[in-house]
Order: C-alpha cells, then sequence, then structure tokens
C-alpha cells in the first residue's frame, strides 16, 4: 500500500496579491436603511440599493445606484424627502452630496426643487447648489428658476443666487 500526501503553505502575502484591490470598499451593503437621531429623535433617515464604504483617503460612503433621504420634524414626521440617482456620505465633514436627477420635495407645501447637484451640511441644517435649478409647487407649476440655491433641510423657504425669468410689467 502506496501513499501520496500533499501539504500546502498559504503565503499571506501571496494571498493578497490575488485577492487585494486597494480600490475597493471596505463594506458593501444592499437594501441599506441608516436613521440618524439626535436625542432619542428621528432627524434623518437614509435609503440606498447599494451602499459601499471606503475609510481611506477618508471615511466616505457612497451610493451609486440611487438614494433616498427623508428629513424628519421634531415631531416624527416626514417634512421632505431628497432623492438622487448618486449619493455619498462624508462622515469627517457631515457633508452629504446627492447628484443625477436631484428632486428635494417639501411634502407639507407639496413644492419641488429639481436639479443636478445639491449639498447637504447637517453641521449648519443647510442644503445647497451652484447648479441650475428649477422650483415648484403644485398648482402653481414654476415658482422659481435660476443658478445656485440655498434652502433648510425642510425646504420651507429658498434662495436662488442668481434668479432668472420674466416679469410682466404691462398694466391691464
Amino acid at each position: 500500500m502506496a501513499g501520496i500526501l500533499f501539504s500546502c503553505v498559504n503565503d499571506l502575502d501571496t494571498i493578497q496579491k490575488v485577492t487585494y484591490d486597494p480600490k475597493a470598499p471596505d463594506e458593501t451593503s444592499t437594501n441599506l436603511e441608516v436613521l440618524y437621531t439626535d436625542s432619542g429623535y428621528a432627524r434623518v433617515k437614509i435609503f440606498a440599493k447599494l451602499a459601499e464604504t471606503y475609510s481611506q483617503p477618508e471615511r466616505i460612503t457612497k451610493f451609486k445606484d440611487g438614494v433616498e433621504v427623508d428629513f424628519f420634524s421634531d415631531k416624527g414626521e416626514v417634512i421632505s424627502v431628497l432623492t438622487a440617482l448618486y449619493g455619498e456620505v462624508n462622515f469627517k465633514t457631515g457633508l452629504i452630496t446627492v447628484r443625477d436627477s436631484v428632486i428635494l420635495k417639501n411634502l407639507q407645501k407639496k413644492q419641488a426643487l429639481e436639479t443636478e447637484e445639491l449639498f447637504y451640511n447637517q453641521n449648519n441644517d443647510t442644503i445647497s447648489t451652484q447648479k441650475y435649478v428649477i422650483c415648484k409647487r403644485d398648482g402653481e407649476g414654476v415658482i422659481g428658476k435660476g443658478h445656485g440655491l440655498k434652502t433648510t433641510r425642510f425646504f420651507n423657504y429658498f434662495e436662488i443666487l442668481e434668479p432668472e425669468g420674466k416679469v410682466d410689467l404691462s398694466k391691464e
């Protein structure tokens, strides 16, 4: 009776060369739902089909397959909803960036903002952009448009930095 024995040795450096990708995310999540709270109250909820978290060069989570952000009142009601095809959260700066087919809706006022990029600063609770924006209200149509905008997470009021449009000054 004869037997042959084989032995394997795993060299960690060799394994890392084959499997390690420095550009790959540290974490990947599907159907992610994150709730940010303050003093036990819901403040912001983020939904994403696909989330990738990177720790280098700084901790960032990217949402590459669409993102929805719900903003809550102090009473726990969803006041506004932000959607986009791409988004990311920078944990160091507290900045949430969304791009591509961006829509911010105030559910109570039935108004919406459309643009290609928005920044939500969690530290001072502001939303801003330098891109072209169109603001609409149900039943009224376009209520403002131009380049650049500042508002809060609730989108109760807004300021268009470079407004454009026509004003009819003729007397009837």
